[in-house]
């Protein structure tokens, strides 16, 4: 089942695609259809399910009245669909790579405290949970017992740590934590940067993330962040973006080497990029005058998902997919991480 759709999605990437792909400069791609707004998704180990947050009339309102978001799993051509969480509001989500168990955030244990905002740094919801569970949602263990905001989160390649950001005080940090809730270590400490989107490198021990500075957050806009990569143990901390413009939500591509990344071209029109860890030349990989963000390549290197803005603004956040197979970046390409790529981060080894 899983192989045919994988043939019957690639084959609707490709139909068509030829005028739309020589006025925009994409490559063929298609919004999945059936699925609620979910502007954050991550594929499963067979390239064909991912992971989400949608809309849900069932989870807890936003603080402005809106819809909150459950955490729901899905196929890419939407043929499969069905809830994991079904109370609270939820953050984040991601696959072991055994596909058997899913870990992901909510306040379901918390609902007397304040909703919150995911966006807005200066209100997360205080009491967001990482949980862990069956593909169906049964068999729940919650892994973080606090009042803490505690998202962003994704597992080690090899399933045995999980990578999240937790905030106390108001500062965001980086930390680990084994799949079965024990071992906690805190992987950043600094008082200006507020790290986040932390992913495993292919490695096990190397973590891709972004990280803005506090004194700059809110008087620029759009906020400039910067890509770093770090040890699993807190040091050799790299810096891997060097403009000042918004570099946001890093994730390896399979072949260990290169990542995709958001970039603000203007405050309103956000897209994704390829980068190169090793420095080589990055590549625009959307072409929108909107909002293109939350980008995943899937573990066989063939399909990228990301969310695109399809109404006013940023509104209607709807999950699609791009055939990449052109770019070569699947496991056949693999490079193993060289920890001199990149800057060494003086400044914040001395914090």
């Amino acid at each position: 089942m899983h192989c045919a759709g994988c043939l019957c999605l690639a084959a609707g990437l490709l139909a068509g695609a030829g005028s739309a792909l020589a006025e925009s400069g994409e490559l063929p791609s298609q919004m999945i259809p059936g699925i609620p707004d979910a502007a954050e998704a991550y594929w499963a180990p067979d390239s064909y399910h991912l992971i989400a947050q949608t809309r849900d009339p069932d989870a807890v309102p936003t603080a402005r009245g809106g819809q909150g978001a459950l955490t729901w799993i899905f196929t890419a051509d939407g043929d499969q669909a069905w809830r994991v969480n079904d109370r609270g509001q939820d953050g984040c989500s991601y696959f072991f790579p055994d596909q058997r168990r899913v870990v992901w955030t909510s306040t379901r244990d918390h609902l007397d405290m304040p909703v919150g905002n995911w966006s807005d740094s200066n209100n997360y919801p205080q009491g967001a949970e990482l949980y862990s569970s069956d593909l169906d949602g049964g068999n729940v263990q919650r892994l973080t017992n606090n009042a803490y905001y505690e998202a962003e989160v994704s597992v080690s390649p090899d399933g045995n740590w999980l990578a999240f950001g937790r905030q106390i005080d108001g500062n965001m940090d980086i930390w680990v934590i084994r799949a079965d809730g024990t071992d906690e270590f805190q992987v950043t400490r600094t008082d200006d940067w507020q790290e986040g989107a932390p992913f495993f490198m292919q490695d096990n021990q190397h973590i891709i993330f972004r990280a803005w500075r506090t004194s700059e957050y809110g008087k620029i806009r759009p906020t400039p962040m910067t890509i770093f990569t770090i040890n699993k143990d807190g040091t050799n901390w790299r810096r891997h973006t060097f403009d000042r413009g918004m570099n946001w939500h890093p994730h390896p591509a399979p072949d260990g080497r290169h990542y995709v990344y958001v970039r603000a071209e203007t405050p309103d029109n956000w897209e994704i990029y390829l980068g190169d860890l090793a420095g080589g030349p990055h590549r625009r990989l959307t072409f929108s005058d909107k909002l293109d963000i939350l980008a995943m390549i899937s573990p066989d290197g063939q399909k990228m998902n990301w969310g695109r803005a399809t109404g006013e603004g940023f509104s209607n956040i709807r999950t699609f997919v791009m055939d990449v197979s052109s770019l070569d970046v699947g496991p056949d390409k693999f490079t193993p991480f060289d920890p001199g790529w990149g800057e060494a981060m003086r400044e914040a080894a001395e914090e």
